[in-house]
């Protein structure tokens, strides 16, 4: 190939057309990840600026007992899921916490609204429920969303039934440790 041959490829209209795109496209890529990367530090400096409330002291609750960790009376916001209550108030503030679209959950056992994926005043109970009518489908998705608290949040105790009593919990004990 010779050097004419070769000066006229490259000035081509449609290579150059070909190249300018490409440098388009890397600058666009680059702007992208810069505004990405401001974005994820960003959340991380305002994740080190909100308070982290300290581990909560295991216990075990009744359902009356939950209603002041609801965000709004406590900082603290405690969920009960499947008799087993957690500490969302770090990790789930966003979510359960005022303004949160999950609120409705924060001071009180949202299994049966989990469980039928409710959000409706009817499906969260202000008394002990034991949740004997719902179905095997209903059973089985209240599981998964127990699970999913066990791995994001603190187990911080049991929900108690009312002729239940508390368990007492040693300062040493595992709160990773969730007990059934």
């Amino acid at each position: 190939m010779d050097e004419s041959t070769l000066m006229s490829i490259v000035n081509s209209p449609v290579n150059l057309l070909g190249v300018t795109l490409c440098l388009a496209l890397l600058g666009a890529s680059i702007y992208v990840l810069r505004g990405w990367m401001r974005s994820s530090q960003n959340d991380e400096q305002e994740d080190q600026k909100r308070k982290r409330l300290p581990k909560m002291k295991k216990r075990d609750f009744y359902v009356k007992e939950l209603i002041p960790y609801n965000g709004q009376e406590d900082e603290r916001i405690l969920i009960a899921v499947n008799s087993k209550v957690f500490d969302v108030s770090n990790r789930g503030r966003d979510f359960y916490g005022p303004g949160g679209p999950y609120h409705c959950f924060a001071g009180k056992d949202a299994s049966r609204g989990l469980a039928t994926m409710s959000l409706e005043p009817s499906s969260i109970k202000d008394e002990y429920d034991d949740l004997s009518d719902l179905n095997s489908s209903e059973r089985d998705q209240l599981r998964e969303w127990e699970n999913q608290m066990k791995e994001k949040y603190e187990f911080v105790g049991r929900l108690l039934r009312p002729d239940e009593s508390p368990k007492e919990y040693s300062d040493t004990e595992e709160s990773s440790g969730v007990q059934e």
